[in-house]
């Protein structure tokens, strides 16, 4: 059985290149993003894709019929009954390709690291073993979402007050990554947990 670590954190906090980081340390540590099999499972010909074109609209696609992901986010983002539409669909169709994807991992695997943003949210953490949080200080945040997204600091506010708080991600921590510091104290964290994750690994066989 494979050792499953969920790594979460909030919007723009790093976790796709922390995630990356610890894959690069070794060939048997497994990455499944939720953010990927999200795309994956609404990409171009799939069911719930047509599903989400049917309730929002063609507008909500791109001319070459992939999704307009960022179009989707503004109208959820602002119409709570579609948002829970769209989750309604979705999260059940990812949790289960997640799951799919994990399976096909489980002996090839040292620990498979879980990327999801809304674990906490969505009260998935009964399916990890350990969860790390990557934690990030709110100022820092906010900046990194106006830049990645081009957008006004009042929306990157709501979007911030959309997801738990900061103190309630960490109060599920079992360990924690700080991505205030520079890029070295990092890797210095990441090495340590990763020796660590290696060795629990160990200890349950």
């Amino acid at each position: 059985m494979s050792y499953i670590v969920a790594l979460t954190g909030g919007i723009c906090s790093g976790k796709s290149v922390i995630a990356k980081k610890f894959s690069d340390l070794s060939k048997k540590v497994s990455v499944v993003d939720s953010d990927l099999i999200s795309r994956k499972v609404t990409q171009p010909g799939s069911i719930a894709l047509h599903m989400v074109a049917k309730h929002f609209g063609s507008d909500i696609l791109f001319s070459n019929g992939s999704l307009n992901r960022s179009m989707l986010k503004k109208i959820i983002f602002f119409n709570l009954k579609d948002k829970e539409w769209l989750e309604k669909l979705l999260h059940p169709i990812i949790r289960k390709e997640t799951q799919k994807t994990i399976n096909l991992l489980f002996n090839r695997s040292y620990y498979i690291l879980w990327v999801i943003p809304l674990l906490i949210e969505n009260n998935l953490q009964k399916f990890a073993d350990r969860i790390l949080v990557v934690d990030v200080r709110t100022d820092i945040q906010l900046n990194r979402i106006i830049n990645r997204d081009k957008i006004s600091q009042r929306y990157a506010k709501n979007i911030l007050l959309s997801q738990v708080s900061r103190q309630h991600r960490l109060d599920f921590a079992d360990d924690i990554i700080n991505n205030n510091k520079n890029l070295n104290d990092i890797d210095t964290d990441i090495s340590i947990l990763h020796k660590y994750y290696m060795n629990v690994k160990k200890n349950n066989h």
